[in-house]
């Protein structure tokens, strides 16, 4: 009998857990739901994705800094 996919995830996630957070970092934050929903529409309307906005926002504050 084959082993099941999902055990075959889960052993892959466990064994390259420790790689997989060396290389990525994910923001845990929160926002109010009138302002999240609106940014996801904007976000989808215009095909931006929630990475570029972070690096275009950060870039732009960079941007600010330096100029002040």
């Amino acid at each position: 009998m084959r082993t099941p996919k999902k055990e075959i995830d889960k052993r892959y996630e466990e064994k390259h857990k420790a790689e997989r957070k060396a290389k990525n970092a994910t923001f845990g934050t929160s926002m109010p739901r009138a302002d999240f929903d609106e940014l996801n529409a904007f976000l989808e309307a215009n095909r931006i994705s929630k990475v570029r906005l972070i690096y275009a926002g950060w870039e732009a504050l960079k941007a600010e800094i330096k100029n002040n």
